[in-house]
């Protein structure tokens, strides 16, 4: 029989993380489960045999990514990072120049042998957030000299940023945002910093205005900040999300009710933020919301309670990266951001992103982890020394 009590003593890290885990693979499973329903019928599928085929497999295999992940001593993932990096360049390099074309950008490897498509750039996120933990812990000793330091670690970062910016602008931006947060938690100076956005700003005038999706980024953003002028092909997506929003109203529709689910080209990945409005309305949304600043509050208590620099890097660059992904996706359903490609975490559907994912929550329980067994050696020595002089 299955032992609820047995399976809880052996998931270590915060117990409100694995509940947050659970609650949105249970969010995600209900509204995906919806939004398929059109490309269900499309490919002649039952939606049921559809959603348990390529979702439900993925939420499960991501949860079992989750446990294996969190097992492993995080301080493993300081090597494991530096053959993360050395593999992640070379296959971004050949994902631009010839990955599959999906909105006119190439992001994608095909696996022949499995015939699934692989998105490097979820890669490169986890690569790179663990490679700068791992250099930003090993330089603290000379952290400001440039030479030593600064060149080694931005190089790592505007490599990754300009092959993942020809292809996917957006995904390249919260990278290099959060790379620059990590840069100020590791003590990088002010001057440093300002010199990398400085930089940073360069290489993105560079991609918008003469990069190979020029014309497509121009677009974008002319139909977010001018959508009056814009023809009605141009804002689809975005009129059609804002339908939804309006229809969904305080409750919402309920569950399987969506009707925007048929116009939306991708409600069950990029727009399913708008979705879960229309279906569960702003209740359901506020609580999608809540359960990521949760998730926030409890990384960054994480990081707090952390003894090792690395430790408080890794679980610090991937809490920034989930919880910033999480709100760049719902800006974009409620019209606060032009369109981008951004899954929302752990609720989108989608292979890798979903792989990727809970490998970063499992990374992230297993620095907790160490806080509390850490915690837990400090409270034991504490009642030792206490008991010291009632038995004398």
């Amino acid at each position: 029989m299955f032992n609820i009590n047995a399976l809880l003593e052996r998931t270590k890290g915060d117990r409100w993380i694995w509940i947050i885990i659970a609650l949105l693979s249970m969010i995600s499973i209900m509204a995906v489960y919806s939004a398929t329903g059109a490309i269900a019928y499309k490919k002649g599928m039952a939606v049921e045999k559809f959603v348990l085929i390529k979702h439900v497999v993925f939420v499960l295999a991501g949860i079992g990514m989750i446990y294996i992940a969190h097992l492993l001593d995080y301080k493993y993932y300081a090597g494991i990072s530096k053959i993360l990096m050395i593999v992640t360049v070379p296959l971004l390099l050949y994902t631009l120049l010839f990955g599959q074309s999906l909105n006119d950008a190439s992001r994608w490897v095909k696996i022949p042998v499995i015939n699934l498509t692989f998105q490097t750039s979820d890669l490169a996120k986890l690569a790179l957030i663990t490679f700068l933990a791992r250099m930003l812990t090993r330089k603290q000793e000379n952290i400001k000299d440039v030479k030593q330091a600064f060149l080694p670690i931005m190089g790592s970062v505007c490599v990754v940023f300009i092959l993942i910016a020809l292809a996917n602008l957006s995904t390249a931006l919260m990278l290099f945002g959060v790379s620059i947060l990590l840069l100020i938690i590791g003590r990088i100076s002010i001057k440093q910093i300002l010199t990398v956005c400085a930089g940073g700003l360069v290489l993105l005038l560079f991609v918008v205005f003469l990069g190979p999706r020029r014309e497509t980024y121009k677009s974008r953003i002319n139909s977010f900040l001018h959508p009056e002028l814009q023809h009605s092909d141009k804002t689809y997506q975005s009129d059609h999300a804002k339908i939804a929003l309006a229809t969904g109203g305080f409750l919402g529709k309920g569950p399987g009710n969506s009707t925007e689910r048929n116009f939306l080209p991708h409600p069950y990945s990029d727009f399913i933020f708008a979705i879960i409005i229309e279906e569960y309305g702003t209740v359901g949304g506020l609580a999608v919301m809540v359960l990521y600043l949760v998730l926030l509050y409890r990384c960054v208590r994480i990081v707090t309670r952390s003894p090792k620099a690395f430790g408080a890097l890794l679980a610090a660059g991937l809490s920034f990266s989930l919880t910033i992904q999480a709100f760049a996706n719902m800006a974009v359903a409620v019209g606060l951001g032009p369109v981008t490609g951004v899954p929302l975490p752990l609720v989108s559907m989608g292979g890798t992103s979903m792989i990727f994912t809970s490998i970063a929550f499992g990374i992230i329980l297993s620095v907790s982890r160490d806080v509390e067994e850490h915690s837990g050696v400090k409270k034991e020595k504490k009642v030792v020394v206490g008991s010291i002089p009632a038995m004398a």
